[in-house]
C-alpha cells in the first residue's frame, strides 16, 4: 500500500500547538489577532470596493492593487479562523484533509502575492520610464494575462509541493509546532524521508524569490535612473512617492520570506519561525491597505467623499 493510501485509510489528526507555550497570553493574543483580522478584512475589501466604484481607479496600477488586496484578504481568512479558535478552545485539532487544504490555499496566496508585487513594479517602470506609451504598453489584455499568469503559476507550483506532502507518512495523532499548516512544519513531523520535499521547497522558494526580485530590482534601477534625470525637485518627489508604498510592501513581504525559506538555517527555533510567519501571514496583509491608502492622495480623497456621502444619506 502506498503512503498516500495509508494516510487516507487511517484518519490522521493534527494538533496545532500555536501559541500554547504562553497560556497567560491566550486571551490577549486572541483579542489582538481578532482586531488585526477585522482591520485586515475591512481594509482590503474597502480597497477593492473603492477601486471598483470610482472611474479614476480604472487603471492598470489600481487593477493590480485590487488583486493584491484580494490576495491579502484571502490569505489571513484561510489562516486566522483556526488560529483564533485555537487561542480560546482546548481542542486544537485539525483533520488531515483540512490541514492539507489550508496549506494549499495559503501557499497559493503567498506565491501569487510575490508575483503580483513584481507585476506592480513592472507597471511602475512603464509608467515612469515610458509615460507616453503607458496606455499602449499596459493594455487591458496584458494586465489580465499578467494577473492570470500569477494565479496559474502559484497554483501549479503549490500543487507539485502538495503532491509530495500527500505522500508523507504521519502518526495517528501528530503535533505540529505552528499556528497553521505551514509546509516546513508539516514535513518536520513526518516519519518519511523529507529530503526531496525539503529540496523542492527550497528550489521553488528560491526560484520564486529570485525571479520576482530580479523583476523588481531591474524595474527600480531604471526607475531611479529616470527619476534622477528629472530636473525639478517636485517632479522627483512625485515620482518617488508613487513608488514608496510599493517598496515598503515589498520590503516587509520579501524580507520574511527570504529569511524563512531561501536561507537554509537548521538553527532557527520553531518560535522564531512562528513569529516570522506572523509578519507575512498576518501583519503584511494588514499593513498593505494602510500603506497604499495613507500614502495615496487619490485614495484618501475618494474615501473621504464616500464617507461624507454616507453621512449625508444614511441607510434607513
Amino acid at each position: 500500500m502506498v503512503p498516500m493510501e495509508r494516510n487516507v485509510s487511517v484518519e490522521i489528526i493534527f494538533v496545532l500547538v500555536g501559541f500554547t507555550d504562553y497560556p497567560e497570553l491566550q486571551i490577549p493574543l486572541f483579542l489582538v489577532f481578532l482586531f488585526m483580522y477585522i482591520i485586515t478584512v475591512v481594509g482590503n475589501l474597502g480597497m477593492i470596493v473603492l477601486i471598483n466604484i470610482d472611474p479614476k481607479f480604472h487603471t492598470p496600477m489600481y487593477f493590480f492593487l485590487s488583486h493584491l488586496s484580494f490576495v491579502d484578504f484571502c490569505y489571513p481568512t484561510i489562516i486566522m479562523p483556526k488560529l483564533l479558535e485555537n487561542l480560546i478552545l482546548a481542542d486544537k485539532t485539525i483533520l488531515y484533509f483540512s490541514c492539507m487544504l489550508q496549506y494549499f490555499l495559503s501557499c497559493v496566496a503567498v506565491v501569487a502575492e510575490s508575483y503580483l508585487l513584481a507585476v506592480m513594479a513592472y507597471d511602475r517602470f512603464v509608467a515612469i520610464c515610458n509615460p507616453l506609451l503607458y496606455t499602449v504598453a499596459m493594455s487591458q489584455r496584458l494586465c489580465i494575462l499578467l494577473v492570470t499568469g500569477s494565479y496559474i503559476w502559484s497554483t501549479l507550483a503549490t500543487l507539485i509541493l502538495l503532491c509530495y506532502a500527500l505522500q508523507l507518512k504521519f502518526s495517528r495523532f501528530t503535533v505540529i509546532n505552528h499556528f497553521f499548516c505551514e509546509y516546513t512544519a508539516l514535513i518536520a513531523v513526518s516519519s518519511s524521508d523529507i529530503h526531496i520535499p525539503s529540496l523542492l521547497l527550497f528550489c521553488f522558494a528560491t526560484f520564486n524569490e529570485v525571479s520576482t526580485l530580479l523583476i523588481i530590482l531591474t524595474s527600480y534601477v531604471f526607475i531611479f535612473v529616470t527619476v534622477l534625470k528629472i530636473k525639478s525637485a517636485s517632479g522627483r518627489r512625485k515620482a518617488f512617492s508613487t513608488c514608496a508604498s510599493h517598496l515598503t510592501a515589498i520590503t516587509i513581504f520579501h524580507g520574511t520570506i527570504l529569511s524563512l525559506y531561501c536561507v537554509p538555517n537548521p538553527q532557527n527555533s520553531r518560535n522564531a519561525v512562528k513569529v516570522a510567519s506572523v509578519f507575512y501571514a498576518v501583519v503584511n496583509p494588514l499593513l498593505n491597505p494602510l500603506i497604499y491608502s495613507l500614502r495615496n492622495k487619490d485614495v484618501k480623497e475618494v474615501l473621504q467623499k464616500v464617507v461624507s456621502t454616507s453621512l449625508k444619506f444614511p441607510l434607513h
